[in-house]
């Protein structure tokens, strides 16, 4: 035991830490102790998540190939069963009520489909062969997107599609079949216009110009983008912030944390919180390039996709770049089940590097 924690990717693990720790900072200055629960449960968030993160750390990443097909089927259920018995919130039946803490299943689902979509594609393709390969993972992630969909939630189907997206992008396939299927998935987007909810079309067709509806769609976007001003070079520091202190900003501590932080961090803390994704996403690509077989890769594949695609669109529709779709920013937005969802990413992450620093060790010891 002793052993296979000292092999874990410590680098990795103490910058998911500190992004946690930042969360937890920005969320006692907006909230204070006043409404102390909000920062005691993210703390609460955290550390389970860091625990969960080593726990799988320590296993052999080998048993989520093994379960890939009871993982993919779990997340399937799940979606299903939200449908029925979730809680609305926003517009979303996204959540399942379980007394303590709401649970939101497509956080845990986006894990499971990087999983099975990982083993789908690594042992399938020599089978079946390309074009079966793309038609078989495209449907598999589609039915995850449909049923997401019908929450809605359409920044989650995004994210489940973007993930299928880039890991099929890599898997060496050749470059006409992908082209094929994007050119159909941009006219399957363009027909999807109609099946979208008010809401979401005033999302879209305001984010370009949000001063055209300041009262309402453009609301959330122009308060956000004041609060990013008014953090300036060095930040008004914590609880200092006009916009989230006042409650001008909505989805302070979710949605819009990004512009909660740099209010509080100004212009070098937003810099220094890029600095520790950026961190992120090299650890894993550096864990990718050295993995011991193409599931391993995949996985890394699978969950680069994931934190880049929160990371992009979640700081995107804070500076009014990108619709706001209601996506968390990973690691420092308030929620349970986006944090225990990451972290346990992460700890896949560290599965995979454990096992290949492991086998890497025994080829050396073998040699002499």
């Amino acid at each position: 035991m002793i052993r296979r924690l000292l092999d874990l990717d410590y680098i990795l693990l103490a910058t998911i830490a500190v992004l946690g720790l930042l969360s937890i900072a920005v969320l006692y200055g907006m909230f204070g102790v006043d409404n102390a629960s909000i920062f005691v449960r993210q703390s609460v968030f955290v550390v389970s998540g860091l625990l969960i993160a080593t726990c799988i750390g320590l296993v052999r990443y080998d048993i989520f190939r093994t379960f890939s097909t009871v993982i993919y089927i779990s997340g399937l259920f799940l979606l299903i069963m939200v449908l029925f018995i979730g809680t609305q919130i926003n517009g979303t039946v996204g959540w399942i009520d379980m007394g303590i803490v709401l649970v939101q299943p497509v956080e845990f689902a986006k894990i499971a489909l990087i999983i099975f979509l990982a083993y789908f594609i690594s042992r399938k393709r020599g089978e079946i062969g390309e074009v079966a390969t793309i038609i078989g993972s495209f449907i598999t992630t589609m039915i995850y997107v449909g049923l997401t969909l019908r929450q809605p939630d359409a920044g989650s189907a995004l994210v489940l599609l973007a993930i299928w997206c880039g890991m099929i992008f890599v898997s060496g396939i050749r470059r006409r079949y992908i082209i094929i299927f994007i050119l159909a998935g941009l006219l399957a987007a363009y027909g999807g216009w109609y099946f979208l909810e008010p809401y979401q079309r005033d999302r879209i067709t305001t984010f370009l110009h949000p001063e055209s509806d300041p009262q309402n769609a453009g609301y959330n976007v122009i308060q956000s983008l004041i609060a990013i001003g008014n953090g300036g070079l060095t930040g008004r520091g914590l609880g200092g912030g006009t916009q989230s202190q006042l409650d001008f900003l909505p989805e302070k501590h979710t949605d819009f944390i990004f512009a909660s932080y740099t209010e509080a961090f100004g212009f070098v803390g937003a810099s220094f919180l890029l600095t520790l994704f950026l961190l992120v996403f090299f650890r894993i690509q550096r864990t990718a390039m050295r993995s011991m077989d193409t599931f391993g890769y995949f996985l890394c594949v699978g969950v680069t996709v994931l934190l880049f695609v929160h990371v992009a669109v979640n700081i995107g529709m804070n500076m009014a770049l990108l619709p706001v779709t209601g996506i968390p920013l990973p690691f420092v937005s308030y929620g349970g089940s986006a944090m225990l969802s990451m972290c346990g990413a992460i700890g896949i992450i560290l599965s995979v590097y454990r096992t290949r620093k492991k086998i890497q060790e025994h080829l050396i010891n073998e040699s002499y």
